[in-house]
């Protein structure tokens, strides 16, 4: 299981969860952040200090959002970012593209 960034992160990105994810497994992408699955150790740090609550256990993501489950894996994938598993945000920096429905989203 992992944690995932719904919604409510859309075009908001404040990054505390950032600050306090000790495996460095939250990417900046254009207009959210994402969580990789691969990396994510399940601690739950960054859930409390998210001040628009967008960040869910996988199985705690509200039925409206659970759609963003899969958009944060996706957001890896070579289709979307081609990242992969990059092992850390830090030295990847911020990515100019979004997984295409949030990029998409009409907010």
């Amino acid at each position: 299981m992992t944690y995932t960034i719904a919604e409510p992160c859309i075009d908001v990105k404040d990054k505390a969860c950032v600050e306090e994810c000790p495996v460095d497994c939250i990417y900046e992408g254009d207009r959210m952040l994402y969580i990789h699955p691969e990396e994510c150790i399940d601690c739950g740090a960054c859930e409390p200090v998210c001040p628009v609550e967008a960040i869910f256990y996988e199985d705690d993501v509200p039925d409206e959002w659970a759609q963003f489950t899969p958009i944060n894996a996706e957001f890896f994938a070579d289709s979307v970012t081609g990242l992969g598993s990059p092992g850390g945000a830090a030295t990847v920096g911020a990515v100019d593209k979004d997984h295409p429905t949030v990029a998409g989203w009409d907010a």
